[in-house]
This record gives C-alpha cells, structure tokens and sequence, in this order.
C-alpha cells in the first residue's frame, strides 16, 4: 500500500470518529419527569426571555448544558420564561371525530330519506338534536389548543443526550446516520 493512501485512510477515519463521537442533546420541556416537548437542533423554537415582552422567533442552532443556541444568539435555560408551540392533543382528536360524525349522521340520515325512501327532505327532531349536541360540543374540543407554557413550578427545560430516560433518537426520515 501507499503512504498517501494509508494517510487518507486514517484522516477518513479520524474525520469520521470524531463526527461520531459528537452525541446528539435534545432540549425537553418536563411537566414533572413526563416528556411534553422535544427540540431537537434545528427546530423552530418560540420563546419569550424573562423581564421582555418581545417574542424570540428562531431554530436552534446548538444546545449547551445549560443554554441554547438560537442562530447565533445563546440563551441561559433559567432565563427563558416561556416556550410557544403549536400542537393537538387526544381532546382535538376527539373534537375533530365529534363534528365530522355529527355532520355525516345529519347528511347520511337526509340521503336516506331523499334517495332510498324517495321521500320529500324533512329534518327528524331527534337526528337534528343528536347531529347538532355532537357538533356544538366537540367544536370547542376541536377548536382550544394550548400554544404556549411558562416555564416554572412543574415544568422545566433540561437538555439530554443519549443514554438519558428522557432521550428519544430522533427520525430523520429515512437519510442513514454518519
């Protein structure tokens, strides 16, 4: 073999152990030791900063023990007030289900009537009620989502790295790791 090529092999393989060796953090928001955010570098993150009123709306470009990174801005974990996100949870299912089923159950009943019965189109009181209950109630359900969470009292921001409990590889859509 070849000095020069023995001398790539090991830059290739230094390059690559080190690139290895560099573990992935994540940043989670804990409500008492249940996970209820995860951000993974390079997430959108929205925050607000103790003591201002403006709204911090960047990614993460790096995470420290004890700060984020955000573009080229680092910011003190203790220092962030709190973290605005967009998310659904079981309840916004169970609207979504409650309102598409009270409005198929009023258009299914009004097919049947009009196409197999061959009936004139006429409201029956109780489908009307039962159709309008489901819609009127899971609209709220479907509608209320919490968009934001101060951090303090039970909920807190911890950054993790793998071989933590709170860890979860994240999914990098199907592109093999380094």
């Amino acid at each position: 073999m070849s000095s020069s090529f023995i001398k790539y092999l090991l830059i290739t393989l230094a390059v690559y152990a080190c690139s290895a060796a560099q573990a992935q953090k994540q940043l989670v928001l804990l409500r008492h030791q249940k996970v209820v955010m995860r951000f993974n570098p390079g997430d959108e993150f929205v925050i607000s900063v103790k003591g201002e009123k403006q709204k911090i709306n960047s990614y993460i470009n790096n995470l420290f023990d004890t700060a984020v990174m955000l573009h080229r801005t680092i910011i003190p974990i203790h220092k962030i007030d709190r973290v605005y996100f967009r998310r659904s949870g079981i309840v916004n299912l169970v609207g979504n289900f409650l309102v598409v089923g009270g409005a198929a159950y009023f258009l299914i009943d009004q097919f049947n009537v009009v196409v197999v019965n061959g009936d004139k189109a006429n409201l029956d009181e109780e489908v009307t009620v039962v159709s309008a209950t489901m819609v009127g109630v899971g609209l709220p359900m479907m509608l209320i989502r919490k968009s934001s969470q101060k951090v303090r009292g039970k909920y807190r921001l911890l950054t993790v790295q793998k071989g933590s409990p709170f860890y979860l590889e994240p999914i990098n859509n199907g592109v093999p790791d380094p």
